[in-house]
């Protein structure tokens, strides 16, 4: 039972950390976290959804997949994580814009506090959703690190999106890539001695 607690709480932090992210620190910026969030965007923009129910429609595609490859446990885990940072987004983005002192500034929290979620989340048998699923697939197959293989996979989408948007917002989401796919890999590898269910569990169905 304390195994199972510590599993929910964990993916419930991961997963507000990385709402938080986005729609305090990224989104204002229009800087995408990833593949998912950049469809998420483009959905806002051209259809002018709203930003959390736009990351929901960003995953369904991968979370079929997720269900079949990864099986039922993962695939909910990462239905409740989704949910939790459409939530947040959703919360915080209704609230009054919080002054943004400078973009650069902004751009270092989102990626240590995005970097910081989808690792525990990952820790917790669980992702993200969006682009971290294919990710995983590949990281499976190959036996790379997740990170690296998920920063190769955004810079892929970055660069077709950049035919459509700003070319320098394109340069911001690969320099958030860059910081946060390190620090997941970071929270990834390391050993916690005493705690086994922070043990990487993502591989088991």
């Amino acid at each position: 039972m304390r195994k199972l607690v510590l599993t929910y709480v964990t993916l419930l932090i991961g997963a507000t950390l990385q709402g938080m992210s986005m729609s305090l620190f990224l989104f204002p910026h229009s800087i995408p976290s990833g593949g998912a969030a950049g469809i998420a965007l483009l959905l806002n923009h051209f259809l002018h959804l709203p930003l959390g129910f736009s990351l929901w429609i960003a995953n369904i595609v991968f979370l079929i997949f997720a269900l079949k490859y990864f099986g039922y446990t993962w695939t909910l885990r990462t239905i409740i994580s989704v949910a939790i940072t459409s939530t947040t987004i959703s919360i915080l983005s209704a609230q009054t814009s919080l002054p943004h002192v400078h973009i650069f500034l902004d751009l270092v929290c989102g990626s240590l506090l995005f970097g910081i979620g989808v690792g525990l989340l990952i820790r917790a048998g669980a992702s993200s959703g969006g682009m971290v699923i294919p990710a995983l697939m590949i990281a499976t197959y190959k036996n790379w690190s997740p990170g690296k293989v998920m920063m190769g996979i955004n810079l892929l989408i970055f660069l077709l999106t950049a035919l459509i948007i700003d070319f320098k917002i394109v340069i911001f989401a690969i320099i958030c890539q860059f910081f946060s796919t390190n620090i997941i890999d970071y929270i990834y590898e390391i050993r916690f001695a005493n705690i086994k269910i922070l043990s990487p569990i993502w591989r088991k169905k």
